[in-house]
C-alpha cells in the first residue's frame, strides 16, 4: 500500500494522494489568512482563541470546493481489486451486461419461489425481512458524481469493490442496500452501513448479477461475528435474482 505521507517531518510532510494534499493546503491557506487578519503574533494566536477562528462552515466550504473538482478516491477504493483480482474479475462484458464473476460464488437454478441463486456474502446486521431492490454497480468516481448530481435511484442495491467505503461515502446513506466484494463485517464500510441502518453483505461473492437486475438479499440470515471469522465458521447470506 502507498504510505499516507512521503516525508516523516512532522510539519513538512506531503501526502502521496493529491486530494489529501489539496485539502491540507486549503486548510493551511485558511489558517494563514485568519492569522493575518487577527493582527497577533503567532504565539498569542495559537495559544489564544485560534480554534474559534476556523468554523464548521469554513470546513464545509473547503470540502464543497474539492467535491466540485471531482471525487477522486480510486487509489483507495480500488485497492482491494488490485490485491485480489480473481475476487473482482468481471464477465468481460460491458454496460448493461457487466457482472462480477467470483470463482467461488454459489449459484443455482430458480427455486420454487422463482429465485435464482447468484451469490452470497457475510451479513452485517440481521433483520426481520429480506431486502428486495435493483442492482447498480458503483465502481468509479464518475458514477458517484453522477449520483451526487442527479440523485440515487430509488431501491438501489449498490455493488461496490472496496470495504473502505471511501468512494461511496457522499451517497452511502441514499442506498437501500449494499453488496461489497471485499472486507468483513468489521470493515469500515460495514460499520458505516450499520450506523446508517442499511442492509449490507460484505465479502459478497457474486456471479452473473447485471446492472438493473432485481435482487433479494438474505439480510434475515445470521450476522457473521468476529468469533465466526476467528474460528473459520461460514455463515453465508444468499443473494438471489428474482
Amino acid at each position: 500500500m502507498s504510505k499516507l505521507y512521503t516525508d516523516t517531518d512532522k510539519y513538512g510532510y506531503q501526502s502521496t494522494f493529491a486530494l489529501v494534499e489539496a485539502y491540507n493546503s486549503a486548510m493551511k491557506d485558511l489558517v494563514r489568512k485568519r492569522f493575518a487578519e487577527s493582527g497577533r503574533d503567532w504565539k498569542s494566536f495559537v495559544a489564544g482563541d485560534s480554534y474559534d477562528t476556523i468554523t464548521k462552515d469554513d470546513i464545509a466550504n473547503i470540502e464543497a470546493r474539492l467535491l466540485a473538482l471531482g471525487y477522486r478516491f480510486e487509489p483507495s477504493a480500488m485497492s482491494s481489486a488490485a490485491e485480489r483480482p480473481n475476487a473482482y474479475k468481471d464477465s468481460g462484458l460491458h454496460n448493461e451486461n457487466f457482472s462480477f464473476e467470483h470463482p467461488t460464488a454459489p449459484t443455482a437454478p430458480p427455486d420454487p419461489q422463482g429465485r435464482e441463486l447468484r451469490g452470497a456474502g457475510d451479513n452485517v446486521v440481521t433483520r426481520d425481512k429480506n431486502l428486495i431492490g435493483i442492482a447498480r454497480y458503483v465502481r468509479t468516481s464518475d458514477k458517484v458524481l453522477q449520483y451526487l448530481t442527479n440523485g440515487v435511484p430509488e431501491n438501489t442495491i449498490a455493488i461496490v469493490d472496496d470495504s473502505g467505503g471511501t468512494l461511496t461515502a457522499p451517497i452511502l446513506e441514499k442506498f437501500t442496500g449494499v453488496l461489497c466484494a471485499g472486507g468483513t463485517t468489521r470493515s469500515h464500510l460495514a460499520i458505516l452501513t450499520r450506523e446508517y441502518g442499511i442492509p449490507c453483505l460484505m465479502n459478497a461473492r457474486l456471479s452473473g448479477v447485471k446492472e438493473g437486475d432485481r435482487l433479494e438479499i438474505e439480510c434475515s440470515a445470521k450476522a457473521k461475528s468476529a468469533d465466526d471469522y476467528q474460528s473459520g465458521v461460514e455463515a453465508p447470506a444468499n443473494v438471489w435474482r428474482i
